[in-house]
């Protein structure tokens, strides 16, 4: 599969997200297997050309993660341009649209999904920045804004007359929010209607899900929630893909997983050697480390975030969430996690 000039070694991604996929979370999916390529969580384009200090964060990835996507979101024409040149200037694979963000606060600023209610507005934000940078520009977007308004097949096709290398397809409207189900007839018509690839989204939670969707026409599957229930979930629906034996995660894995995430959270801003993270130039961090009290405050909240995710379906799932919002330091999240996923390795033995 390819998105303009950037080769991709397999057909699913790692979605956007929110508070969840931080370089941390992309790095550890990406060394499971079978993702081909992650985008990061959405960036303020206004954020970028500014400079900063925590949209900067937001776009920081490394040379593990690639190929990488960075997506940014905003309604200006010349400041999307401005923002792209900036992801260019950080050597990212590619720069995504968000056209498909629900939430009101973006929304309102004629930004996120809202863009599709206008269509012509949103094909001059991709002609701008498809003439001001050289890497892939593609585009993320949902049904429509609602019931009353599917123009995804028509949306897609003026994204690509404007110059679009891509297209995601998120199977609900910003009416729909996550309630209801992902659209994949639609996803497909889509894909029909336009030369350039299309990616689908939306319920794919497990990998037989994964390869199911792909072959409903379009070139790839975007996953979000599904990796944060099983992070291999990328790894699985390869090997199932090329007939190969799916092969089951052990507890000790999933619990492995966690306490590796911690260890890079807990090294995030503090190793500041050339090359460790992929910055605009010019714009190195300019305020120090978050103190460590305050670091670890944000390491146990993160926690609580995946895990409100990673225990659901899991053996002593609610118990195991309830714990790690419970904790209170990062010392108490490995003690919780290690005697969890223990325990259940023990139960598995007996």
């Amino acid at each position: 599969m390819r998105i303009g000039s950037v080769a991709l070694d397999h057909r699913y991604a790692l979605a956007p997200m929110a508070g969840m996929t931080d370089t941390a979370f992309r790095r550890l999916v990406k060394a499971r297997g079978g993702c081909g390529l992650v985008v990061t969580e959405m960036v303020s384009s206004e954020g970028l050309v500014r400079g900063i200090d925590r949209t900067l964060e937001y776009a920081e990835y490394t040379e593990a993660e690639r190929p990488v996507s960075i997506q940014i979101f905003g309604g200006d024409p010349g400041k999307m341009a401005a923002a792209a040149q900036v992801v260019e200037t950080m050597k990212a694979d590619i720069v995504d649209v968000n056209m498909g963000c629900p939430v009101p606060k973006i929304a309102k600023h004629n930004a996120g999904c809202s863009l599709m209610r206008e269509p012509a507005h949103a094909a001059r934000i991709v002609r701008a920045m498809t003439d001001a940078v050289d890497i892939p520009v593609t585009v993320k977007m949902r049904a429509g804004w609602d019931g009353a308004s599917i123009n995804a097949p028509s949306m897609a096709r003026m994204m690509e007359d404007a110059g679009a290398a891509a297209v995601a397809v998120h199977g609900r409207t910003a009416k729909q929010s996550y309630s209801g189900d992902s659209d994949w007839e639609l996803i497909s018509t889509v894909a029909a209607a336009v030369a350039i690839p299309v990616l689908g989204s939306g319920d794919c939670v497990t990998p037989q899900q994964m390869v199911e969707r792909s072959r409903a026409g379009v070139a790839g599957v975007l996953v979000g929630r599904g990796a944060l229930r099983n992070p291999w979930i990328f790894q699985q629906a390869a090997a199932l893909a090329a007939g190969r034996e799916v092969r089951e995660i052990s507890l000790a894995e999933r619990g492995r997983f966690l306490l590796e995430y911690i260890d890079l959270l807990l090294r995030e801003g503090l190793d500041e050697t050339g090359g460790f993270r992929h910055r605009a130039p010019g714009m190195a961090r300019s305020r120090p480390p978050r103190p460590a009290r305050s670091r670890e405050r944000w390491v146990v909240n993160k926690l609580r975030a995946l895990g409100s995710w990673y225990t659901k379906g899991l053996h002593g799932g609610s118990q195991l969430r309830t714990a790690i919002n419970q904790a209170d330091s990062v010392e108490a999240l490995r003690a919780i996690v290690s005697s969890h996923f223990l325990e259940l390795v023990g139960d598995a033995l007996a």
